[in-house]
């Protein structure tokens, strides 16, 4: 009987995450995901902040100085720009299921549109926290 040897190929290897160099369209998707995953977590603490904030006066008046701290400031801007982000990643993908923005230079050219549209997002978001 012959013994099959297999054959290591050389395969480019890069390990220096430092030089990897991911295309925008990739960049948007990670981010897209992201921002889901932020926004349903968020949806606990929301969801809570809203329970305490009905269930007394006292409740009302906890929940209030809880969201005047400006950590949770902070962190509510950040719930509003990931679900920005989510919603405006959302309707672009809905556009590219409707054959819209799929070449490679027209989905680039959507995911900079996304990014933009979030950016200002962000900031009205930022000035209706503070």
């Amino acid at each position: 009987m012959g013994h099959i040897v297999k054959v290591k190929k050389p395969r480019p290897v890069n390990l220096d995450l430092q030089t990897i160099r991911f295309p925008i369209t990739a960049i948007a998707s990670i981010a897209h995901r992201v921002s889901g995953v932020i926004t349903f977590i968020s949806v606990a603490i929301l969801l809570w902040l809203l329970s305490l904030s009905l269930s007394s006066s006292s409740g009302f008046e906890a929940a209030s100085e809880i969201v005047n701290s400006f950590f949770v400031k902070f962190v509510l801007w950040g719930i509003l720009t990931a679900l920005a982000y989510h919603i405006v990643g959302g309707i672009r993908h809905l556009l590219m299921d409707m054959k819209y923005f799929e070449e490679l230079e027209t989905g680039a050219q959507s995911a900079q549109v996304a990014f933009g549209v979030t950016a200002v997002l962000s900031v009205l978001a930022g000035v209706l926290v503070w």
